[in-house]
């Protein structure tokens, strides 16, 4: 990449909430030494929080896609740089894009997370446009089947029957329990609260996806077909499931790098496994961490890899080690109810959960941020002053 910088590059793979709070945490503290770099393949930030609500009823989607033009103002003048685009391969002191161009790096971190949520695009025009025929769809379909019972597909369906209560709203996963990361009980509340809301729930079954992943937008109604042979009559069906760790750039590094399920083998500093590559890091939903995946955790890990980084650039090894916490989910259950959930920290305790109301927001200056799942909080704090949206 034809870049002209004279510092070495600290080079982030993946610009999604781990990747951009690494470097907001690396940049302001090494940039007398350092450049850092965000390599992403999406034309916008996309405040994923957002999407299943976006999805679900007719908000501007636009919202929820926020441009990275100043994305790191609060780091000192010139100490970072934003480059669009994918990673083909990674190398020893360079990554090499699609586009066959290269980016040198000193110090390498991989927050390139998971494949992409259901029906997105890597431009805003596209994903705009998409998410717009998505709620039209929604909007005039009597049946709506979601299928994927994470927290995705959870709260698709929570919002879904609560905007339109008259439709039918189908929850179809795969496992016998829901959010299966997590203690049963969450299954068990998030059971209760579905039958209270009316959204029928089928468990234990795959879907036979269409070719391709996703159902259509268009054209008439059809069937979703389970394993077992039955039929789910639906006028739109979303697919919620399929995360894969977008770990292949580094297969090219050191493919031992990369386990059975996909992810990147990291050391407890979250170093990669191979002991060759030092100066290569992975961090959030791509890495194998044994931590719950999202951006909590993954917050906690870029600090750790950024205070390894400062350690190694001066000259001693990386030695702060991450520990993972209970798997914890702070989730929508509706558009204005919440629940706080939090794994027991042995199997003798019992879980946390705190439920939340937010319906007290309705009618206050906090409605509209509420209502878009919190997208004005991130325009605020990354493109401070633009409020044109479709940018």
């Amino acid at each position: 990449m034809a870049t002209v910088q004279t510092k070495p590059n600290i080079v982030v793979l993946g610009g999604s909430y781990v990747g951009m709070r690494f470097v907001d945490t690396i940049a302001p503290e090494v940039f007398q030494t350092h450049h850092t770099v965000l390599l992403e393949k999406n034309s916008h930030f996309h405040h994923l929080f957002a999407f299943p609500r976006f999805a679900a009823i007719p908000l501007p989607s636009n919202r929820a896609l926020i441009p990275y033009t100043n994305a790191f103002h609060a780091a000192p003048p010139g100490s970072t740089s934003v480059v669009h685009g994918t990673a083909s391969q990674i190398l020893p002191g360079k990554v090499v894009l699609q586009t066959g161009e290269t980016i040198p790096y000193e110090y390498l971190v991989m927050a390139t997370g998971t494949g992409q949520m259901p029906l997105s695009s890597r431009s805003k025009v596209d994903s705009v446009a998409i998410g717009k025929a998505l709620q039209t769809r929604v909007g005039e379909a009597q049946r709506v089947v979601v299928v994927g019972g994470g927290a995705y597909g959870v709260q698709l369906a929570f919002d879904a029957k609560e905007y339109y209560p008259d439709k039918i709203v189908t929850l179809i996963h795969s496992r016998d329990q829901l959010l299966n990361r997590f203690h049963p009980e969450l299954h068990n509340i998030m059971m209760m609260k579905l039958e209270e809301a009316g959204v029928q729930v089928i468990l234990g079954q795959r879907v036979k996806l269409p070719e391709g992943g996703h159902f259509p937008l268009a054209g008439p109604s059809y069937n979703v077909e389970l394993a077992d042979g039955r039929l789910v009559p639906a006028d739109v069906a979303i697919s919620c499931i399929g995360a894969i760790p977008l770990s292949a750039p580094i297969q090219s590094l050191s493919p031992a790098l990369i386990d059975a399920s996909g992810f990147v083998r990291v050391k407890k500093t979250l170093q990669v496994e191979d002991g060759s590559h030092p100066n290569v890091f992975a961090i959030g939903d791509v890495a194998a961490t044994g931590a719950n995946k999202n951006a909590r955790s993954g917050a906690v890990q870029a600090q750790v890899v950024a205070n390894n980084i400062k350690k190694m650039i001066q000259g001693e090894n990386a030695s702060e080690e991450y520990t993972p916490s209970p798997p914890a989910i702070h989730m929508s259950t509706g558009l204005w109810s919440w629940i706080l959930f939090c794994n027991p920290n042995s199997p003798n305790e019992k879980p946390f959960v705190e439920f939340q109301d937010k319906s007290g927001l309705k009618g206050t200056p906090e409605e509209e941020g509420a209502m878009l799942m919190g997208c004005l909080r991130h325009w605020a704090s990354r493109a401070p002053g633009v409020t044109d949206y479709d940018l």
